[in-house]
């Protein structure tokens, strides 16, 4: 099937690791020109490369979405080498760790908040001019079931709040932006888990925390309860990123797909 991808720039953000990285490299698979904006150099640099053996057009530009500046300058940076910007898929985010509301400190808060939720807005703004003056554009944000339900932002709750403020903000952008042939939508992961530690950078939670808390003998215990028990990877949540980035999803706005096995079913 031709998702009319082919020739698309298209930027993501935190490529470098796991779920960042299986997007990048299925849009490079459909022949998009491909931005990795990362903070994490090496990694970014590595995925890059992947991408570009795929026959993909791929560049790496540094960025943190957290900063204004930063973001704006991967932007510009992005025009100067393409000319247009199709596709904003906004991945890069995550949690300081996994611990009760009551115990986590307000400095973890701010940085959740920060990365999850200032990131997209910094990055949704930061394009927006281009696409509304293109009168078109596709903007993809990754949220997480942890927005959804309740049981799945256990012990992570602030993370689960910032979300939960992501798909909010995708479904008001949406009604804003529809008129300008902007679609909006976001993908929900449950648990995806990288295939290699290979597949995610220094800076990933899966290298500072994630492998110890979601061990094998936790996630086998987890997906006996799923309605399709197994675990998430990479390439589930890359495919439906890529069918709500494509022009077969040209009337899907507002939506959020959950790729988590029926975690969230709403």
């Amino acid at each position: 099937m031709d998702l009319g991808l082919k020739g698309k720039t298209v930027i993501v953000t935190g490529a470098g690791s796991n779920i960042g990285r299986g997007i990048l490299l299925e849009f490079a698979k459909e022949g998009s020109r491909v931005v990795a904006a990362e903070r994490d150099e090496a990694q970014g640099k590595k995925v890059v490369d992947e991408a570009r053996k795929l026959g993909g057009e791929a560049v790496m530009i540094k960025t943190d979405v957290t900063d204004w500046d930063s973001v704006q300058a991967m932007v510009k940076e992005t025009l100067r080498r393409f000319g247009e910007i199709d596709v904003l898929v906004n991945n890069a985010g995550g949690t300081t760790g996994m611990a009760p509301f009551i115990k986590k400190r307000r400095e973890e808060w701010d940085k959740e908040i920060r990365l999850n939720y200032w990131g997209v807005i910094n990055c949704i703004r930061a394009v927006l001019d281009h696409m509304v003056e293109r009168k078109q554009g596709r903007i993809v944000n990754i949220a997480s079931a942890s927005g959804q339900i309740g049981l799945g932002a256990i012990d992570c709750a602030v993370y689960g709040g910032t979300k939960g403020g992501v798909i909010a903000l995708s479904r008001a952008l949406a009604w804003e932006l529809g008129r300008y042939g902007i679609t909006v939508n976001c993908a929900s992961p449950g648990w995806i888990v990288p295939e290699s530690a290979d597949h995610t950078g220094e800076g990933s939670f899966w290298k500072q925390w994630g492998y110890d808390y979601f061990s094998p003998e936790r996630l086998k215990a987890a997906i006996k309860y799923w309605p399709i028990p197994r675990l998430g990877r990479p390439e589930d949540m890359a495919a439906s990123v890529v069918f709500l980035a494509s022009e077969r999803a040209s009337f899907l706005t507002g939506q959020t797909i959950c790729v988590g096995g029926g975690v969230a079913m709403w």
